[in-house]
C-alpha cells in the first residue's frame, strides 16, 4: 500500500514563526506562559508544556507579575498590553505579522467611521481568538458576522467598512460583500452607499482548500489531520470530504483504523493549518505498520 503526505499542508508561516518564537524562550529558561493554545492541535499543545511551556487565559494574566507571556500567532486587543504594562509583565509577541497588518487597518477604519457614523464590520468567527484581538481595535464596537443571519446587527443606512478574519474562505467574504452592498442599495433613495471592504484573507490559508482538493482527489482513502478545536481543520476537512467520500478525520494516530484500509491500494494523508508534520509523519508510519 502507498502512503504520501501532502507536502503543502501543516502549519503556515504565523505559526511556524510563533513556535520557533516559544521554542527558543523555553531554551533560555524553560518557563513560558501562553495566552492560550499557541495552535489550535493538543498534540503540538502537549509537546510544548512538556518544555515548560503553561497556558493561561486573560483572567489568569492579571494576577500574574514580573514574568513572560507568548502572544500567539492569533494577536490580541490592545487591553493585553496595557494590563502586561501595569503589571511588568515581558511580552514575547508572536503575532502573525499579517494580522498585525489588519488590526492596524481596522483601527484606521474605526477612527474614519467614528467621524462618519459608521460601522465597522468583521467576517469571521464571534469569540475566536484573532476576532477578539481585531474587534478590541474598535473599542469593542465591531460587528462580527459570520453568515447571512448575523445581518440584523448591521444598520445599511450607515456607511460600513468591512473587513475578513483572515482565515475565513475567500468565496465566503465576496459573498458576504454582495450581500451587504445589495442590502444597501435596497435602502438608499438616491442610490449612493459608502461601503468598502477588505480582503484580508491571508491568501496561504485559503489557497489550501483547492491545493487540498487537488490532492484527495488521487488517493483511494485520505487520512485528515487537525486539532478538533481548529476552524480552519473543519474546512479543509470538508474540502478533502467533498471530492473524496473515503476520507476521515482524526487528531491523533490512536483514532486510526485498520478496517478503513481493507482492500485499499492508496492512502493520502494532509492536514489543516494547525497541524504539526511530525504528527503526520506519525499516522503514516502507523498505517504502513499495521496495513503492510
Amino acid at each position: 500500500m502507498e502512503v504520501t503526505i501532502d507536502p503543502h499542508s501543516g502549519f503556515c508561516f504565523g505559526v511556524v514563526y510563533a513556535i520557533e518564537v516559544a521554542e527558543r524562550e523555553l531554551a533560555k529558561d524553560q518557563r513560558l506562559f501562553c495566552l492560550g493554545d499557541i495552535v489550535h492541535n493538543n498534540m503540538e499543545v502537549n509537546r510544548l508544556k512538556k518544555l515548560g511551556l503553561t497556558v493561561i487565559n486573560s483572567e489568569n494574566l492579571r494576577s500574574l507579575r514580573d514574568c513572560k507571556v507568548l502572544i500567539r500567532a492569533h494577536g490580541e486587543p490592545p487591553e493585553t498590553y496595557k494590563i502586561s504594562l501595569q503589571n511588568n509583565i515581558e511580552l514575547i509577541d508572536a503575532s502573525c505579522p499579517i494580522v498585525l497588518y489588519l488590526q492596524n487597518m481596522i483601527h484606521r477604519g474605526f477612527i474614519e467611521m467614528k467621524n462618519k457614523n459608521g460601522q465597522i464590520v468583521i467576517y469571521g468567527k464571534e469569540g475566536h481568538a484573532e476576532v477578539n484581538g481585531l474587534v478590541g481595535q474598535t473599542n469593542g464596537t465591531a460587528i462580527v458576522i459570520g453568515e447571512e443571519q448575523n445581518f440584523r446587527k448591521i444598520d445599511f443606512s450607515r456607511p460600513i467598512r468591512l473587513y475578513s478574519q483572515t482565515t475565513k474562505s475567500v468565496e465566503g467574504f465576496y459573498k458576504i460583500v454582495q450581500l451587504i452592498r445589495e442590502k444597501m442599495n435596497s435602502q438608499s433613495a438616491d442610490g449612493k452607499i459608502d461601503f468598502e471592504w477588505t480582503d484580508s484573507t491571508c491568501r496561504q490559508v485559503s489557497n489550501r482548500s483547492s491545493q487540498l482538493r487537488d490532492f484527495a482527489s488521487n488517493f483511494d482513502v485520505v487520512i485528515f489531520v487537525s486539532g478538533k478545536k481548529s476552524s480552519n481543520g473543519k474546512i479543509l476537512y470538508h474540502s478533502c470530504l467533498d471530492v473524496n467520500p473515503h476520507t476521515y478525520y482524526v487528531s491523533s494516530s490512536s483514532e486510526i483504523q485498520d478496517s478503513w484500509f481493507t482492500g485499499i491500494n492508496t492512502v493520502g494523508i494532509c492536514g489543516a493549518t494547525s497541524t504539526p508534520m511530525w504528527l503526520m509523519e506519525e499516522i503514516g508510519r502507523k498505517i504502513k505498520k499495521n496495513c503492510p
